[in-house]
This record gives C-alpha cells, structure tokens and sequence, in this order.
C-alpha cells in the first residue's frame, strides 16, 4: 500500500529557484511557490515584496517519503541557497528572501535544528547559519503567474543567472547516487 504524501515547507530566497530546484529531486510530487510566516491573511506579491508583512517567499514541497525522506529534503534545501545570508539571497534583499524552515511538526521542528547542528559540527560554512525554524501557521500559494515560472520562463535573465545554477547544481547530486 502506498505512503500518503507529505508536506515540506522552505524559504531559501526567491521562489523561483527553490521551486525549480525541488522539482528535480526524485519523489518530489509537486512544489508550489507561496508565502509563509507572516502576519497579513492571503497576501499578494506586491504585499509580501514590501516586506512589511512578515512573509517570506517559499515552496511547499508535496513528496513520497517512500522516495525522498525529509532530510534528504533538508540536503537540497541547503545546497541551493546560502544559509548565511542574513534576508537575502544573491541579488535580492529583505526580510521576504530569509532563510526558513516552517515546521509542519515537531518531528519537523526536531529534524531540521539537528541537521543544522551537526551542519554546525561540521564547519560547513565559514559564516554563521541564520536560517530560522519556524512553526508553519498558513501557507499562501503564490499568484499563478509565480508557478512554474523557471519551466514557462527559461530564457529570463534571472532565471538563466540564478535559477538554472540551482537547478544544475541538483539534477548533479541525484545523477551521482
């Protein structure tokens, strides 16, 4: 009998890139830019771009947990962005493009702060990890314009700057295993 799917959640900059990124991990059924962890209901872009509604932009990512657990989740999501960013992302700055987890639970919650610390233990990165672990209170799909906008939009400059990078830097590590 097959799993039910299940749900992850991640602000890694823009999501343009995160959605492109996942969207090449085996397992993952579907991702869906959107907006988590701030105070205003149903927000719109132009809302969330201010950066006054506490918001950041993000995927939701729906997988097999059969396929693709959490943490291999969790693996992808810092390899396709800088954890060390304090509310940025490359070229795009404020608190909209910080560095999240949105907890769906405690399990969650509890995978996502060890796999910073043994990230930490490690000394995977020069700088100190910024990246928040949230609860997820709502998540807001983001208008239809921002879904699939990689697939529907390949030859955008930013899509070619940033988002492709991510997108190589993924299908790599799964052709390696």
């Amino acid at each position: 009998m097959p799993t039910d799917p299940e749900l992850a959640t991640f602000a890694g900059g823009c999501f343009w890139c995160t959605e492109a990124a996942f969207k090449e991990v085996p397992g993952v059924q579907s991702v869906t830019a959107g907006y988590a962890g701030g105070d205003v209901p149903d927000p719109s872009y132009e809302e969330v771009s201010t950066g006054e509604t506490g918001h950041a932009e993000c995927v939701q990512i729906e997988y097999d947990p059969d396929t693709v657990s959490y943490v291999d989740l969790l693996g992808v999501f810092f390899r396709v962005h800088d954890p060390t960013q304090l509310n940025r992302q490359g070229p795009d700055v404020g608190s909209q493009y910080r560095s999240a987890i949105f907890a769906h639970d405690t399990t969650q919650r509890e995978t996502a702060a060890e796999f910073i610390e043994i990230l930490l233990a490690e000394d995977a990165y020069d700088e100190e990890i910024v990246t928040e672990i949230e609860d997820l209170d709502a998540f807001y799909p983001a208008e239809a314009y921002h879904q699939d906008y990689y697939e529907e939009n390949p030859e955008d400059r930013y899509c070619t700057l940033y988002v492709e990078p991510k997108v190589k830097k993924v299908q790599a590590a799964f052709s390696e295993e």
